[in-house]
């Protein structure tokens, strides 16, 4: 799965991204297409499917992975807030089967239907 999964190829560099921020356990790049400024997607390096098969180190970085970029998107974005997004299964609206949260930076007003990814 590893060898056609584009997030695979995007960490291993043979897919170019704009990379946010990025640590030896996971990445974080600008969604290719994004419903909105900053859309980051944040990734484990290593490739899981679904948030259930994560292990229990890779789990405990996460939410710090997630926190780390959601601070740089507010500064770069000049925003308060963000959400946090995950579709975890076909069903639910993943489309790459590697796990990775999506992160929307938030203006005051600026969603005023609700936001849904999938």
């Amino acid at each position: 799965m590893e060898d056609v999964c584009i997030f695979c190829k995007i960490v291993r560099e043979e897919i170019p991204c704009e990379k946010i921020w990025e640590n030896e356990d996971f990445l974080a790049f600008l969604d290719a297409n994004p419903v909105g400024e900053g859309h980051t997607l944040v990734i484990p390096r290593e490739h899981f499917d679904r948030l259930e098969d994560l292990d229990d180190i890779i789990s405990l970085g996460y939410v710090k992975a997630i926190i780390e970029v959601g601070k740089i998107l507010m500064e770069r974005c000049k925003c308060e807030s963000f959400n946090v997004v995950l579709n975890n299964g076909k069903s639910a609206g993943q489309v790459v089967g590697h796990v990775h949260f999506h992160l929307l930076p938030r203006k005051e007003g600026d969603n005023q239907q609700g936001i849904f990814i999938g």
